[in-house]
Protein backbone atom coordinates (compact mmCIF):
# COMPACT_ATOMS: atom_id res chain seq x y z
CA UNK A 1 0.00 0.00 0.00
CA UNK A 2 1.48 3.38 -0.92
CA UNK A 3 2.15 5.93 1.79
CA UNK A 4 -0.35 8.41 0.41
CA UNK A 5 -3.21 5.97 1.01
CA UNK A 6 -2.33 4.91 4.52
CA UNK A 7 -4.19 6.03 7.62
CA UNK A 8 -1.27 7.89 9.17
CA UNK A 9 -0.93 10.03 6.03
CA UNK A 10 -4.62 10.84 5.88
CA UNK A 11 -4.85 11.72 9.55
CA UNK A 12 -1.90 14.13 9.62
CA UNK A 13 -2.99 17.48 11.01
CA UNK A 14 -5.78 16.03 13.14
CA UNK A 15 -5.38 16.16 16.85
CA UNK A 16 -4.87 12.45 17.57
CA UNK A 17 -4.04 10.97 14.10
CA UNK A 18 -6.79 8.37 14.58
CA UNK A 19 -5.46 6.91 17.84
CA UNK A 20 -8.18 8.14 20.17
CA UNK A 21 -7.24 9.76 23.44
CA UNK A 22 -4.07 11.85 23.66
CA UNK A 23 -1.19 9.80 24.98
CA UNK A 24 -1.94 6.57 23.19
CA UNK A 25 0.89 5.62 20.81
CA UNK A 26 2.94 8.50 22.05
CA UNK A 27 6.08 6.46 22.79
CA UNK A 28 7.86 3.97 20.60
CA UNK A 29 5.22 1.24 20.72
CA UNK A 30 5.59 -2.15 22.35
CA UNK A 31 9.02 -3.37 23.35
CA UNK A 32 9.55 -6.86 21.99
CA UNK A 33 12.39 -7.82 24.35
CA UNK A 34 10.26 -7.51 27.50
CA UNK A 35 8.69 -10.52 29.16
CA UNK A 36 5.08 -9.39 29.01
CA UNK A 37 2.56 -12.24 29.06
CA UNK A 38 5.01 -14.99 29.93
CA UNK A 39 2.90 -15.95 32.97
CA UNK A 40 -0.36 -15.57 31.05
CA UNK A 41 -1.03 -16.06 27.36
CA UNK A 42 2.60 -16.82 26.44
CA UNK A 43 3.06 -19.51 29.10
CA UNK A 44 3.12 -22.32 26.53
CA UNK A 45 6.15 -20.72 24.89
CA UNK A 46 7.93 -20.61 28.25
CA UNK A 47 7.21 -24.32 28.78
CA UNK A 48 8.42 -25.35 25.33
CA UNK A 49 11.42 -23.05 24.79
CA UNK A 50 14.30 -23.51 27.30
CA UNK A 51 15.75 -20.08 26.47
CA UNK A 52 12.70 -18.28 27.87
CA UNK A 53 13.22 -19.30 31.51
CA UNK A 54 12.78 -16.82 34.32
CA UNK A 55 15.41 -15.71 36.79
CA UNK A 56 19.05 -16.56 37.12
CA UNK A 57 20.13 -20.16 36.74
CA UNK A 58 23.30 -21.82 37.92
CA UNK A 59 26.29 -20.51 39.81
CA UNK A 60 29.21 -18.45 38.59
CA UNK A 61 32.21 -18.75 40.82
CA UNK A 62 34.30 -15.64 41.49
CA UNK A 63 37.29 -15.13 39.22
CA UNK A 64 39.53 -14.81 42.27
CA UNK A 65 39.02 -18.52 42.95
CA UNK A 66 40.38 -19.56 39.56
CA UNK A 67 44.11 -20.05 39.85
CA UNK A 68 46.34 -20.58 36.86
CA UNK A 69 48.32 -23.80 37.25
CA UNK A 70 51.39 -23.93 35.02
CA UNK A 71 52.52 -27.57 34.91
CA UNK A 72 55.59 -29.40 33.66
CA UNK A 73 56.12 -33.16 33.22
CA UNK A 74 59.18 -35.15 34.22
CA UNK A 75 60.05 -35.91 30.60
CA UNK A 76 60.24 -32.18 29.80
CA UNK A 77 62.26 -31.58 32.98
CA UNK A 78 64.72 -34.33 32.06
CA UNK A 79 65.23 -32.88 28.56
CA UNK A 80 65.73 -29.40 30.05
CA UNK A 81 68.33 -30.73 32.49
CA UNK A 82 70.23 -32.51 29.70
CA UNK A 83 70.33 -29.37 27.55
CA UNK A 84 71.52 -27.05 30.32
CA UNK A 85 73.71 -29.59 32.23
CA UNK A 86 72.26 -28.47 35.56
CA UNK A 87 71.65 -30.61 38.61
CA UNK A 88 69.81 -27.96 40.63
CA UNK A 89 66.69 -26.54 38.99
CA UNK A 90 64.37 -23.97 40.50
CA UNK A 91 61.10 -24.33 38.61
CA UNK A 92 59.41 -21.64 40.69
CA UNK A 93 61.67 -18.98 39.17
CA UNK A 94 60.81 -20.33 35.71
CA UNK A 95 57.10 -19.79 36.37
CA UNK A 96 55.99 -23.39 36.92
CA UNK A 97 53.62 -24.21 39.77
CA UNK A 98 53.25 -28.00 39.62
CA UNK A 99 55.42 -30.96 38.63
CA UNK A 100 53.65 -33.97 37.11
CA UNK A 101 54.95 -37.53 36.86
CA UNK A 102 54.61 -38.33 33.16
CA UNK A 103 57.83 -39.77 31.74
CA UNK A 104 61.11 -41.02 33.19
CA UNK A 105 63.96 -39.12 34.81
CA UNK A 106 67.46 -40.38 34.12
CA UNK A 107 69.62 -38.29 36.45
CA UNK A 108 69.65 -37.20 40.06
CA UNK A 109 68.30 -33.65 40.24
CA UNK A 110 67.57 -31.20 43.03
CA UNK A 111 64.27 -29.53 42.18
CA UNK A 112 62.39 -26.68 43.85
CA UNK A 113 58.71 -26.20 42.95
CA UNK A 114 55.53 -25.19 44.85
CA UNK A 115 53.66 -28.52 44.37
CA UNK A 116 54.31 -31.93 42.86
CA UNK A 117 52.30 -35.09 42.29
CA UNK A 118 52.96 -38.29 44.22
CA UNK A 119 54.29 -40.11 41.16
CA UNK A 120 56.68 -37.27 40.39
CA UNK A 121 58.10 -37.24 43.92
CA UNK A 122 58.44 -41.04 43.87
CA UNK A 123 60.30 -41.07 40.52
CA UNK A 124 62.67 -38.29 41.59
CA UNK A 125 63.59 -40.01 44.86
CA UNK A 126 64.02 -43.36 43.04
CA UNK A 127 66.47 -41.66 40.63
CA UNK A 128 68.51 -40.38 43.60
CA UNK A 129 67.32 -36.79 43.40
CA UNK A 130 65.77 -34.45 45.91
CA UNK A 131 62.50 -32.53 45.65
CA UNK A 132 61.72 -29.45 47.70
CA UNK A 133 58.12 -28.21 47.65
CA UNK A 134 56.31 -25.43 49.49
CA UNK A 135 54.10 -28.06 51.11
CA UNK A 136 57.13 -29.78 52.63
CA UNK A 137 58.62 -26.51 53.88
CA UNK A 138 55.30 -25.48 55.44
CA UNK A 139 55.02 -28.86 57.20
CA UNK A 140 58.58 -28.59 58.46
CA UNK A 141 57.97 -25.10 59.81
CA UNK A 142 54.79 -26.26 61.54
CA UNK A 143 56.63 -29.15 63.18
CA UNK A 144 59.39 -26.91 64.53
CA UNK A 145 56.93 -24.49 66.15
Amino acid sequence: MPHRLRKHRKMRGSRTQGFGRIGQHRDSGSKGYRKVGRHKHLWSQVCNDPTLKFGKNGFTSPKSLHTKVNTINLIQLDQMAKQTNQTEINLTEMGYTKLLGTGKITQALTITIPTASKTATQKITDAGGKLTTEQQTEQAEAETQ
